[in-house]
């Protein structure tokens, strides 16, 4: 790998020189020497430098962008190579949307490191737009995700069902009406997640199918916001049924019934690379044949 790129990389993250030597237990001079030399090989200057701090000008963000795939790529392919001749062991980076990645996923990790100890996972929660481009530019080496999405550059594989219902405090006044209607769910508040996200994709879905005009939305940027805000009475939700089994047993959480929910959605595993270590080739082998997964159906266990 050319330490040249990885120099550059570090200097871009650190947004520092001093912080950048540190990381890479070089000098500053050493530092400041591969970026000048790097920055010649480029033919222009990527980086702004003042006394306060360094950053990325548009060409050094072009480069930045490409190097991250580049060092991933290359991280990947010593990885794929080292697994010819060893057990899965390593690295592994797991991106996961909210749901899964903060309900499910600690399970199945905790499952992983029973039969490969050796495996060392890092796990990045984000959105479903987040996680696939991370996935896409080589940062993660697979993501699970909800909802549909086309993406030519990425395999997507579904492989396990999620069923939605809409939620609401025992103390909200549709918590305690009998024989909720549409218009009903028109009137009063609901909290969504940010655009980009599964659940806001599942929750217009339902608003789409049910032409639904609600009065007011209010945006939550992870479930478990959503459900404290809920819990207090500020409106109801549409939220999966993973998210919510504490709070059901717990009598925090009611369910209204709506004919034509539960709302289905797919949960989706997202890679890019053909070629996989023998850690991510195991990791997916559990997702697939998962019980906990594949027996939870409609909601019931």
């Amino acid at each position: 790998m050319d330490q040249h790129l990885q120099v550059f990389v570090t200097v871009a993250e650190k947004k520092n020189f001093s912080r950048a030597a540190e990381e890479l237990h070089m000098t500053q001079p050493s530092v400041s020497q591969y970026i000048r030399t790097f920055e010649e090989n480029i033919g222009t200057r990527l980086l702004e430098r003042t006394n306060k701090y360094v950053r990325l000008n548009k060409a050094g963000e072009i480069v930045y962008h490409h190097a991250k795939e580049i060092l991933g790529l290359y991280t990947n392919m010593q990885h794929l190579v080292d697994d010819l001749v060893n057990k899965a062991k390593g690295p592994l980076s797991i991106g996961a949307s909210y749901t899964f990645g903060e309900y499910l996923l600690p399970r199945i990790i905790a499952n992983l490191l029973e039969t490969y100890p050796d495996i060392h996972p890092t796990v990045t929660i984000g959105n479903t737009t987040e996680i696939a481009d991370l996935v896409a530019t080589h940062q993660l080496d697979v993501g699970i995700v909800e909802g549909h999405f086309k993406d030519q550059q990425l395999r997507v594989e579904e492989f396990a069902e999620d069923y939605m219902v809409v939620v609401a405090s025992p103390n909200h006044i549709l918590a305690k009406k009998r024989g909720v209607e549409i218009l009903d769910l028109e009137k009063v508040t609901w909290i969504v997640r940010e655009k980009g996200s599964g659940t806001r994709e599942a929750t217009e879905k339902v608003f789409h199918r049910f032409k639904l005009s609600p009065a007011k939305l209010m945006n939550f940027g992870s479930t478990q916001p959503i459900k404290e805000a809920v819990e207090a009475g500020l409106g109801i939700s549409l939220l999966s049924r993973w998210a919510i089994q504490k709070e059901l047993r717990n009598g925090d959480l009611n369910i209204i019934n709506i004919k034509g929910l539960p709302f289905s959605r797919k949960f989706s595993i997202v890679t890019k690379s053909p070629f996989q270590t023998k850690a991510l080739e195991v990791f997916l082998g559990l997702l697939r044949n998962n019980k906990m997964l594949t027996t939870f159906h409609n909601g019931k266990r």
